[in-house]
């Protein structure tokens, strides 16, 4: 009986290993891409990569946003059945720089968190 319970869940782990892709996956990391002077009342283009081990239906980005000094300007919510395209994805949108502009952003994995913020600044030349 001892050995048909180590047998059942041997089976089950390695079921979940199969499932979730890597299950020892990394934190969702973004990088920012803009440029860092732009002409002011310019639009600007905005370009954020989120970085993850893995994509599967239990496994997955949860979310990602895109603030700009402090003002959630774009978010993304991802379910299980709605994963990202890839484990590495790139989302893009355009923003008119007015002023001095602080641009966050943040993924989440749901199952390890979020790395952390990743922030840039852009500055319009006059």
């Amino acid at each position: 009986m001892n050995n048909r319970l180590c047998l059942i869940l041997s089976i089950a782990v390695l079921f979940v290993f199969l499932v979730t892709g890597n299950t020892w996956a990394n934190k969702a990391e973004v990088k920012i891409e803009t440029p860092e002077i732009a002409a002011k009342g310019s639009e600007i283009t905005i370009r954020v990569t989120v970085i993850h081990n893995a994509n599967s239906y239990f496994h997955h980005v949860e979310w990602l946003w895109i603030q700009v000094n402090g003002k959630e300007i774009a978010r993304w919510d991802y379910t299980g059945a709605d994963s990202p395209e890839a484990a590495t994805f790139t989302k893009e949108i355009k923003y008119k720089l007015e002023g001095d502009a602080e641009i966050g952003a943040k993924a989440s994995c749901n199952v390890h968190g979020s790395a952390g913020e990743a922030v840039k600044k852009v500055s319009p030349k006059e």
